[in-house]
């Protein structure tokens, strides 16, 4: 745990690294609901349009359901989404507090490929601390899931995806 960490305040988490595929490609998995239940959880009703209300399901845990409330805030095609991401239980401690932070993915255009930027902020602190460990985690196992099943589908359309 770092010092950040436990200070009061918000958090993020921050991932940024260069992966060799264009934007369109990583764009796609990371917008296209089939691709997104293979590299993150189980999503209802996703679309990368403004506005639009979805869910991800995972785990209930005693008085928490399990689900991840979203709402889509900004599309950009190819560089930009940004979507809410509620759950947890008000009454809950550590890995189940309740959470109202936000998913930022940026792409930039690379020479070996496309920089991909994810932020999810928010946190509240200290409240929160024990979810933001386990998210930091996370993201970044999720994140190699994802960058795998883009290589899939270049190799499956070399054309469009390279």
């Amino acid at each position: 745990m770092t010092d950040a960490a436990v200070k009061s305040g918000t958090q993020e988490v921050v991932f940024d690294e260069v992966f060799p595929h264009t934007p369109a490609a990583i764009w796609r998995v990371l917008t296209t609901g089939e691709l997104m239940n293979r590299w993150l959880m189980p999503q209802e009703g996703f679309a990368p349009v403004k506005g639009n209300h979805f869910t991800f399901r995972t785990k209930p845990d005693g008085e928490w359901d399990g689900v991840i409330r979203c709402e889509v805030l900004e599309v950009t095609p190819n560089e930009r989404l940004v979507y809410t991401w509620k759950s947890g239980h008000e009454t809950k401690a550590g890995y189940v507090s309740r959470l109202d932070t936000v998913v930022t993915w940026t792409l930039t255009k690379n020479d070996g490929g496309t920089r991909l930027r994810l932020v999810h902020s928010g946190f509240v602190m200290p409240k929160n601390i024990s979810v933001f460990q386990n998210v930091s985690e996370g993201w970044s196992k999720v994140i190699r899931k994802m960058i795998a099943i883009a290589a899939e589908e270049a190799d499956a359309m070399p054309g469009e995806m390279t």
